[in-house]
């Protein structure tokens, strides 16, 4: 596998107008100790990754559009060839924002979408109106011809609703949908009693998977579910056939489950360099390294790509290689981000056949 820099998520701000029970970074609107970094600061480290790598950029938050300058970093990166993206709660788009959009030459555009109805939404976004919001900024991209993806996250508190969300974001013309499984960081920890189930969570992925087999008009991704990997090819070995998956332009592609520190990671508000967005551990700062050197030298980057260094079953699976357990969720849940995966429930192979084989 080659460790190559596809995909860059960019805490812009850590400000925000909603303040949702599963963020990452616990962002609400007024934020100490976490200020916006300049403008000045922005071309300086889109210089630096520009000069290595050419990857998407994902300008995200917080809430992006809280920034005033934030077209002016997406111009920015956009004329030094990066294909520049922006995620935003929605609630803040209107018909300027569209045309700044184009303007600076952004590609895609992220929308959050955690209920197929306003008050699941709301609950879920702390936020009355929220949904509405959400609603009014598909239909204005679609006024403009804007691509736009919806991410949508999951916990007990609105799991029953997966395939309406589905059916909703499919019908109002978005281009990939991706199901997020929470990981439980930031204020995520106080809702880790509501986080999905172990014994729902192969239920949910399997639901997924034929959902996916029989899409033709949406991409469809889990994402926070590395081992849904595994269930692809457990699946369409069964079946005799080879599942194939299409791609979007502005992911990493469809191969391979935890991607952390490998194909991806969040560059901070603070300029730390952390593996993925709910990852909270530093592999370097951009103020006193390279992105170069960081990327290519920091021992945690290094041990993430080492999947023999896994430990328990994720080190003894044979499906290492295409899952890798969701690195980010062991370290919230275990404190070791090398343990297995810890709402998968699949015993590996090697581990199987040697149980079979006692007396």
């Amino acid at each position: 596998m080659d460790f190559e820099a596809k995909w860059i998520a960019w805490e812009t701000t850590r400000r925000c107008n909603l303040k949702c029970v599963h963020c990452r970074s616990s962002s609400q609107i007024e934020i100490k100790g976490h200020p916006d970094f300049s403008l000045d600061d922005a071309t300086r480290i889109i210089d630096d990754i520009s000069s290595y790598a050419s990857p998407v950029m994902v300008l995200s938050g917080g809430e992006p559009l809280l920034r005033p300058d934030i077209f002016d970093i997406a111009r920015y990166g956009s004329d030094k060839g990066l294909r520049m993206c922006l995620a935003t709660n929605g609630t803040l788009v209107s018909e300027q924002t569209c045309r700044q959009i184009k303007r600076a030459d952004i590609k895609m555009v992220s929308l959050s979408l955690d209920g197929a109805r306003a008050e699941t939404h709301d609950n879920f976004r702390s936020q009355p109106g929220a949904f509405d919001g959400t609603m009014q900024a598909i239909e204005l991209f679609n006024s403009h011809r804007i691509p736009f993806l919806v991410n949508s996250s999951f916990t007990v508190r609105n799991k029953d609703e997966i395939p309406a969300i589905f059916e909703l974001v499919k019908n109002r013309g978005a281009t990939a949908w991706y199901m997020f499984m929470i990981v439980p960081t930031g204020r995520g920890e106080e809702v880790m009693d509501e986080l999905i189930p172990e014994e729902l969570y192969n239920e949910i992925l399997e639901w997924h998977y034929r959902m996916e087999k029989e899409e033709t008009e949406i991409l469809m991704r889990p994402t926070c579910a590395p081992h849904y990997y595994r269930i692809v090819r457990q699946k369409a070995k069964a079946e005799g056939e080879r599942f194939k998956r299409r791609n979007l332009k502005f992911s990493t592609g469809g191969s391979k489950g935890c991607l952390a520190g490998q194909l991806i990671c969040l560059i901070d508000v603070d300029g730390e360099v952390l593996p993925c967005s709910y990852f909270p551990k530093s592999a370097g700062n951009l103020h006193q390294q390279s992105f170069k050197d960081i990327w290519e030298n920091s021992e945690l980057f290094l041990q993430l790509r080492d999947f023999k260094s896994y430990k328990d079953n994720c080190g003894r699976c044979e499906y290492v290689n295409v899952c890798g357990g969701c690195r980010a969720r062991a370290y919230a849940m275990t404190g070791d981000y090398l343990a297995q995966e810890p709402f998968c429930s699949y015993i590996p192979g090697k581990i199987s056949k040697t149980a079979q084989n006692q007396p």
